[in-house]
């Protein structure tokens, strides 16, 4: 344990996907808090890339950090998108939200992951969004954070932090932070982040061109070669 880290006495918990975002996000706060002081919290909100959740399981029990699984799936029973339905075509309009964008998803996320956190004494909460390179989705940017962050600290009477690390990174630059943080391989081979749910990624989802595009020109910086 570090003394000089002034994090080194504190806990967090990481809202964990099994994804690219929040796996570089648990690295970071294992490096920043201590293994001991981290634990994650995973949702089963009905999405159609369930294999995500089996990658977070994996990689928290390769990690040796607590997680949690809460499951939201009631909320299909009253919003409907193309991430939690496999039979509708994933596409983005002009100007318009990309159909997979979950109402609430993220102000959800935050509420169930502070509810748990003020049990367990926990007042610092990581995320992985990011309104740099995104998909436009409102509840990754930071003024909706910062919102959240008031509303939750007034709803329980607690002193929550929200962190998001990767708010202001482009995708290239949270490889950057992986290969910073040692883990640029392990990022890379077992994290999930393809929307149609395929082991590996399809390459042709709007998560998987960004995820690609990242690594691509993270590499090229880097001197390696493209992928």
């Amino acid at each position: 344990m570090n003394i000089s880290n002034p994090n080194y006495n504190r806990k967090a918990i990481v809202i964990f996907s099994g994804g690219q975002d929040s796996t570089t996000c648990l690295f970071q706060a294992i490096a920043e808090y201590g293994k001991e002081n981290v634990e994650t919290i995973t949702f089963q909100y009905g999405q159609r890339h369930s294999i995500e959740l089996e990658k977070a399981k994996w990689i928290a029990q390769d990690l040796g950090v607590k997680q949690t699984f809460i499951d939201t799936s009631v909320i299909k029973a009253i919003t409907h998108n193309a991430l939690m339905d496999e039979n509708v075509h994933i596409e983005q309009k002009d100007n318009k939200l990309p159909n997979t964008f979950v109402d609430g998803r993220n102000a959800l996320f935050l509420l169930y992951a502070a509810i748990y956190a003020k049990g367990q004494g926990i007042q610092d909460i990581i995320t992985g969004v990011c309104e740099t390179d995104f998909s436009g989705y409102p509840d990754c940017r930071d003024v909706f954070i910062k919102s959240m962050n008031v509303t939750l600290n007034l709803a329980m009477d607690y002193q929550f932090n929200i962190k998001t690390p990767l708010m202001y990174l482009t995708k290239a630059q949270t490889w950057q932070l992986a290969d910073e943080l040692g883990v640029l391989d392990y990022v890379r081979n077992y994290t999930h982040t393809c929307y149609e749910g395929v082991n590996g990624g399809c390459g042709q989802c709007p998560s998987c061109i960004l995820r690609d595009k990242g690594l691509t020109e993270y590499l090229a910086q880097k001197g390696g070669k493209n992928v």
